[in-house]
């Protein structure tokens, strides 16, 4: 079997300042799913000097003493936790990456034995072992990110992750067996990437409880896009129509609305994880 090379940091549990989450965990550097729009992680490790480049960032890292790390921060940090997101710089399902997953597992397990709540966002496909809610919880919430459902622009833009039909069954599995179940449609494409009807996508996941939707940033296609800006705020009105009809919580990014009345309205959106 292959070995993934091992890291060790010095602390593992963080207070995220991300507008939906809370604390976080990271245990691997690196994602071999090699996605292009680009990367914020990747530029943010290379930018650190932590990797030199693309082909640095898609040999993925583990962080070898993770759990070793959780059992000194969970006694530190767990009156304060109200629920700990997995993950925002990797994939915790990281497709075709056992060694991966075998890690998320135990770290899920070792969080529920404090009656820690997780939520989860992956490109990868959620594993079955999931469904034991004695061991994983019953309260955890698990995300994937979609922003197509085009096989060619997978093959631009997300070449290694897991195909989006696995994506959508393995939600589906876990919203069946009664999870909670969220999407996050981040970061939708301009038509000068892709030309794609966005109701498509949100009538795919219409079982899912959230929605995230974002645009796409860091990238000079998606900048020139005449129009762009009202482009966006259109694809906002879809996405918070089509949750309204299908109560479903919705949360739009912040900045993804670029008009006045919009950018009031923000500071009133409805928080995602109550």
């Amino acid at each position: 079997m292959r070995k993934l090379p091992i890291i060790t940091r010095k602390s593992l549990l963080y207070k995220s300042g991300v507008e939906y989450t809370d604390y976080c965990i990271n245990h691997v550097e690196g994602c071999s799913h090699g996605c292009r729009f680009p990367c914020y992680a990747m530029m943010m490790a290379m930018r650190s000097g932590r990797i030199k480049g693309y082909q640095d960032w898609i040999k993925p890292k583990l962080v070898g003493n993770a759990l070793e790390l959780l059992e000194k921060e969970i006694p530190r940090h767990k009156h304060k936790i109200k629920f700990v997101h997995l993950c925002f710089s990797t994939d915790p399902f990281m497709y075709q990456q056992p060694e991966v997953i075998e890690m998320t597992l135990k770290i899920l397990a070792r969080l529920h034995k404090d009656n820690i709540r997780c939520t989860l966002l992956t490109k990868g496909i959620y594993p079955e072992e999931l469904l034991d809610k004695t061991t994983y919880g019953k309260d955890n919430e698990y995300g994937i990110t979609l922003i197509s459902l085009d096989d060619e622009f997978k093959r631009r833009f997300e070449p290694y992750s897991a195909s989006y039909p696995q994506r959508i069954a393995g939600l589906r599995k876990l919203h069946e067996a009664g999870f909670k179940t969220w999407v996050s449609i981040e970061p939708y494409p301009t038509p000068n990437i892709v030309v794609q009807d966005l109701n498509k996508i949100l009538s795919a996941v219409s079982f899912v409880d959230k929605i995230i939707f974002g645009k796409w940033n860091y990238s000079r296609l998606s900048s020139e896009y005449k129009g762009r800006e009202q482009y966006y705020d259109n694809c906002a009105e879809i996405v918070t129509s089509f949750c309204k009809r299908e109560n479903i919580n919705c949360h739009i990014k912040f900045g993804t609305r670029t008009s006045k009345k919009h950018l009031e309205g923000e500071l009133q959106t409805e928080k995602l994880f109550n």
